[in-house]
């Protein structure tokens, strides 16, 4: 169905970075003949590329930072198409404040100060981006990192800032080909390998990246084009080991037979689903500029950005159901400590799912932009148009195998025990049967998964996703010369048009060759894994002890007609799936820029007002409940304004040393998916309190309002060696309102549903006194509190110690970060819940050298345990808990100058060199592992060359 169409860590290093800040001035005294120079180089330091590797990426970054008139944080490539990190999370994870999750191995979702990719925005050459999934954040693999050249963190706002985020903004910039001084042309290619090979057959272990820019100037330096193409096949391989959670054995199971005596008490592993997880991205990314500055005062852009991203993901498993409490079939034999988690457990009568999973990812992201600047004495003026553009189709395929068609204890079955490990994955198991047995392992429906008796052998999803937006905003900057206080005042509007759609279409896979896919009435309920589908079998979960299983591919049983598709109508999501979101946003703004002297200390700034219109609907199906339902089209949403008042004030206390103070208000908009219309309904036979009404549902609320935070934020800098170094202490406070619960409780009008009621519920409807209202579960606004932070960074080039220290240096950067949200019910009372993506604690830290064409560095990056976000059930997200991570890299390298070999550069890095899993817990236990994933190390070689 298309609905478009129907509708503790790093207090040395604080000590240290805090030390630095008190050194006197003489103490870099040295460096001032050159500071004068570096400063004037500064006023144009975002369109400068400087060429000398990772010293000077980082000395242009510092110019970025020290110039800018709001807080923030920034990076820059070291050459034209080569940032610092093998991607663009990588990079953005290691500034001070901000920290990344890893999915599947790549860092990949950002959180800044504390708050995780719902809270920020990402822009494009100040443009706001689309996003691919069902929410706003961007997902940055899909940006090749070879084809950004530098990018700023803004951690305060100014009310020229559009689309700016609650917790901060990316703003991801391309080359400007003007800011070059002559013609580039720059190729590079590098190849990569886990050490983990490839865990599934049907995935490459190799890959590759190659990318190539050119830039050049035309007609006396005023027209100038940049182009770039950059493609990259990337595996990545994934041992994860998942957990259904630990019961606890009581005197019930004593009893029932199903556990031996002693052994109350004991949590036991309930059921698991261990994979081995093959990925591979493919990805095309293109980029063009041309501009065009035909006199001095005049300035034209205009940006070209595409990629073709393309995402297979292998997993091969066994799922476990283990607790006999579970609806397992299974009697626990032996129990071995019942002391908290019991240390070894064996369980008979083991019927497990064999399971082989498949996912396609293929998405198309469109953007471009003109953007004109017109610079007169009077007045200067900016007008941009954009447009962008994401299509995905997400298909998952889960395809079952086992030893019997549903549970059955006369058939052949497992005997499986788990040991307890003291370091890496937290069980090994021994086990009876051979999984790679194809006379034993058969396409079926092993645990009776099927609704209404569907011989279900698997399920497949497949869901589309678009999301559109225009935008056009317009800027007029009058200089106030007759006043020494107000450097200019700027006036201006922006609008935004944005739609996102989702649909998903879920279909039962039954077996073919019967009358019917209904087992009672002559459905086929197992048959043979076809030859021309098998695989090599493979010891996928050999990392857990496990021998071979059978390996196949599910997409061949799709496409031959081993599997007959049947309709489920989203009977595994909480509410239909299907839904579009338009938003349309006017933003007015107002700015004065400062310039001028408090008691003889210089002092720079803006204050300025944003006014926030929003009009924003949602389209999407009522469910009135149960399978098969005739769906309902419904429509709603709301409209509202927000003022944001914003000011940032920079103090020159001293030479070199920055004093700024900046207070807004700022807000994020809801996710996309919680903004849906979507929603299911329960009618019940009696009036069920605390409303007295029979009608309950759950789904998404399209009145939802934006979360809004009023902030303070303090930093004091000072840069020293000419700016090639500095040392940075930052504090914030944010007051937070309006924040989402996404368990809430809504009353909606279920007055719709009445015509439909049957003679049962008619009479229940009576005697509620006719209530057509009823609570929904879902997402509302309606949680308050605070996040408070504090943020030290530091970057220190040795040199200014010693000569014999030249080229050496150190990179760091510590934060602290604590919250608290409170939610209040509708019926009373509070409780407090974690802020997704916060960390109490992150560092990050690189040590580099680099000297007479040599490059080496290594870099840290830690973080706390904190709420992080995985994929459920139909691709529905669910959070989980998890454990502190410390991850490295390293990199060395060679820069040729001079000589036939001028201009080349080779490169070898490794990542991952600790090979660090990723894990997650349950109930606030770290014993209780839910998730631990490892990724193996991976090596990169490569070389480029700049003519």
């Amino acid at each position: 169905m298309n609905i478009r169409n129907t509708l503790r860590i790093g207090a040395s290093t604080t000590a240290f970075a805090i030390a630095a800040l008190t050194l006197p001035g003489t103490a870099f005294a040295q460096d001032t003949q050159d500071e004068t120079t570096a400063e004037d180089d500064m006023d144009d330091v975002e369109g400068t590329i400087l060429v000398t590797g990772y010293r000077q990426a980082l000395e242009s970054a510092i110019g970025q930072k020290r110039t800018n008139t709001a807080i923030v944080e920034a990076f820059s490539a070291e050459d034209i198409g080569k940032l610092p990190d093998v991607s663009i999370a990588e990079t953005l994870g290691r500034l001070p404040g901000l920290a990344v999750q890893r999915v599947d191995g790549r860092a990949q979702s950002l959180s800044i100060r504390g708050l995780g990719p719902d809270y920020s925005t990402s822009l494009l050459n100040g443009r706001q981006l689309v996003s691919s999934g069902d929410n706003r954040a961007v997902e940055y693999d899909q940006y090749p990192s070879e084809l950004i050249n530098s990018g700023v963190v803004y951690k305060t706002p100014f009310a020229g800032l559009i689309g700016q985020g609650l917790a901060g903004t990316v703003d991801l910039r391309t080359i400007r080909p003007l800011d070059q001084n002559d013609r580039v042309i720059a190729v590079s290619a590098r190849g990569e390998f886990n050490e983990d090979g490839s865990l599934n057959p049907d995935i490459d272990g190799y890959g590759y990246r190659a990318t190539a820019t050119y830039v050049d100037q035309f007609a006396n330096d005023t027209l100038g084009i940049a182009l770039g193409v950059a493609y990259q096949s990337s595996p990545s391989q994934v041992q994860r080991f998942n957990s259904w959670g630990y019961p606890g054995l009581g005197q019930g199971d004593v009893d029932n037979g199903v556990a031996p005596e002693g052994s109350q008490g004991a949590l036991v592993l309930g059921g698991m689903k261990p994979y081995a997880r093959s990925v591979d991205l493919d990805r095309l990314g293109l980029f063009g500029t041309v501009q065009w500055e035909p006199a001095p005062e005049w300035n034209t852009t205009i940006d070209v950005f595409y990629a073709d991203y393309r995402e297979r993901i292998a997993q091969r498993g066994i799922e476990f159901p283990l607790n006999p409490g579970w609806g397992a079939t299974t009697v626990i034999t032996d129990v071995s400590n019942n002391d908290g988690i019991a240390d070894s457990v064996t369980y008979s009568q083991v019927q497990p799912v064999v399971r082989n999973d498949f996912d396609r990812k293929d998405t198309e992201t469109f953007a471009i932009g003109w953007n004109t600047e017109y610079d007169a004495e009077a007045v200067s003026l900016m007008l941009d148009v954009s447009y962008s553009r994401s299509d995905r189709r997400l298909q998952q395929i889960e395809s079952y195998a086992g030893l019997s068609f549903r549970p059955d204890t006369s058939a052949p079955s497992d005997t499986v025990t788990y040991n307890r490990s003291s370091s890496g994955f937290p069980f090994q198991f021994t086990n009876t049967i051979d999984y790679s047995n194809t006379n034993l392992i058969q396409l079926t429906d092993p645990r009776g998964w099927g609704a209404n008796g569907i011989v279900q052998a698997g399920f497949i999803n497949d869901t589309n996703t678009e999301d559109e937006l225009w935008t056009i905003r317009g800027e007029a900057a009058f200089p106030v010369e007759s006043s020494s206080v107000i450097d200019a005042i700027v006036l201006g509007a922006a609008y935004d048009d944005r739609s996102k759609a989702r649909d998903i279409v879920q279909n039962f896979l039954s077996l073919s060759g019967g009358p019917s896919v209904y087992a009672d009435q002559g459905a086929v309920t197992s048959l043979p894994i076809p030859q021309s589908a098998l695989l090599e079998p493979t010891a996928a979960l050999d990392f857990l002890g496990f021998g071979p299983q059978v390996i196949y591919d599910p997409f061949v049983l799709l496409n031959d007609g081993t599997y007959v598709l049947t309709d489920v109508q989203s009977s595994s999501l909480p509410f239909p799936g299907d839904w579009v979101v338009n938003e349309k946003v006017y933003t007015g703004y107002v700015r004065m820029d400062l310039d001028t002297e408090v008691a003889s200390i210089p002092m720079t700034g803006n204050v300025g007002v944003q006014f926030v219109h929003t009009d924003q609907s949602s389209s999407g199906f009522n469910s009135p409940g149960g399978i098969g339902a005739t769906l309902i089209p419904v429509t709603d949403g709301d409209e509202y304004l927000h003022v944001l008042p914003s000011a940032t004030l920079s103090f020159e206390v001293a030479p070199d040393t920055l004093v700024r103070l900046g207070a807004a208000r700022t807000l994020a908009r809801p996710r996309m998916d919680q903004l849906n219309a979507s929603s299911n309904a329960s009618i019940a036979n009696q009036p069920q309190q605390p409303l007295g009404s029979i009608f309950s549902g759950g789904g998404g609320n399209p009145q939802l309002r934006p979360y809004v935070a009023d902030s303070v934020d303090l930093s004091m800098e000072h840069y020293f060696a000419g700016s090639q170094g500095y040392v940075a202490v930052a504090t914030y406070y944010k007051w937070l309102d309006d924040f989402v619960n996404p368990n809430a409780s809504v009353l909606r009008d279920f007055s719709y549903l009445v015509p439909s009621l049957s003679g049962a519920q008619l009479q229940a409807f009576n005697q509620s006194g006719q209530e057509t209202r009823g609570f929904v579960s879902g997402p509302d606004n309606g949680a308050q509190g605070h996040i408070f932070g504090v943020e030290a960074s530091l970057a220190l080039p040795f040199g200014i110690f010693s000569d014999a220290l030249e080229g050496f240096g150190f990179q760091t950067s510590v934060s602290y970060t604590e919250s608290e949200l409170t939610v209040t019910p509708p019926g009373g009372g509070s409780f407090n819940v974690d802020v997704p993506g916060l960390s109490e604690w992150v560092v990050n830290s690189t040590a580099f050298f680099e000297q007479s064409g040599f490059e080496a560095r290594v870099s840290h990056r830690y973080r706390t345990e904190f709420l992080a976000e995985f994929i459920g059930i139909s691709a529905s997200r669910t959070f989980r808990e998890t454990e502190p991570e410390s991850i490295f890299d390293a990199q060395i390298g060679y820069r040729f100058d001079g000589g036939t070999l001028d201009g080349l550069s080779i490169t070898v890095q490794a990542l991952n060199i600790t090979d660090e899993p990723f894990v997650s817990f349950q109930n606030g236990d770290p014993e209780q592992i839910i998730d631990y994933e490892q990724y193996g190390r991976t090596y990169l070689v490569g070389a480029s060359y700049r003519f």
